[in-house]
């Protein structure tokens, strides 16, 4: 009797992820400011389990795939809002708009439609990776923090430049450089936040103004940032 023929198993081809590919259609094409105060809702155990936070948004972002997403400065960076995914370091929620106290979870119709249109007249330009797409200038009052010898110093953030990379530059002013006022996007006193020797992270103003005053538990929770 001739031997069974062992039945071959089937095979599950399993393919991972292009990240690359990923992090093109997740790059930032285009921005508009957000200038009706509207904030992102976020959990942060850390802090509390009971009640949620906001975070003021700088601008509003449209990716390469279509998507449009809430931005603002978060640790060390510029952050889509539905980056923030740990709740012990900060998750988001939703949208909040203080005026109306209304929640809502998708951006507004309004910067949408702007971002689409914007997207579909400028996607034809090729720039290169490190040049500067648009530069707005910052209305939350965002402060680079920064160690300067062996002190904490802050610096007000003047504008942000979206690269065609798709990244963010904070831009700050060199007083010793600076020749007129106000400081505009674009001025040459203008340098970016990330080159500034000892950089670290970004505070919005509330924070900054918090630190500045020497409150203890905000001195206390950036030192151990900075640790």
């Amino acid at each position: 009797m001739a031997p069974r023929e062992a039945a071959t198993p089937s095979a599950n081809v399993i393919q991972f992820p292009d990240m690359k590919k990923d992090r093109e259609l997740q790059r930032i094409t285009r921005i508009v400011p957000e200038h009706d105060g509207l904030c992102i809702l976020y959990s942060h155990h850390a802090l509390s389990r009971e009640k949620l936070f906001a975070g003021k948004i700088l601008c509003w972002g449209i990716q390469a795939d279509g998507e449009v997403v809430a931005l603002l400065p978060w640790l060390s960076g510029v952050a889509r809002c539905r980056d923030l995914t740990d709740p012990n370091t900060g998750c988001f929620e939703g949208y909040y708009d203080p005026a109306s106290e209304a929640i809502f979870s998708e951006p507004p119709p309004p910067k949408v439609a702007e971002l689409q249109t914007a997207q579909q007249l400028y996607q034809h330009k090729q720039p290169t990776s490190g040049a500067a797409l648009q530069e707005l200038t910052d209305t939350i009052g965002s402060h680079a923090a920064c160690i300067v010898g062996q002190h904490l110093a802050l610096f007000e953030v003047r504008t942000w430049q979206l690269l065609a990379s798709g990244e963010f530059q904070a831009m700050l002013a060199d007083p010793k450089k600076q020749t007129s006022t106000p400081i505009l996007p674009g001025d040459r006193c203008l340098y970016a936040a990330q080159t500034q020797p000892g950089f670290r992270y970004f505070f919005q103003y509330h924070i900054a103004n918090q630190i500045k005053a020497g409150d203890p538990i905000a001195v206390r929770a950036v030192e151990r940032l900075l640790e």
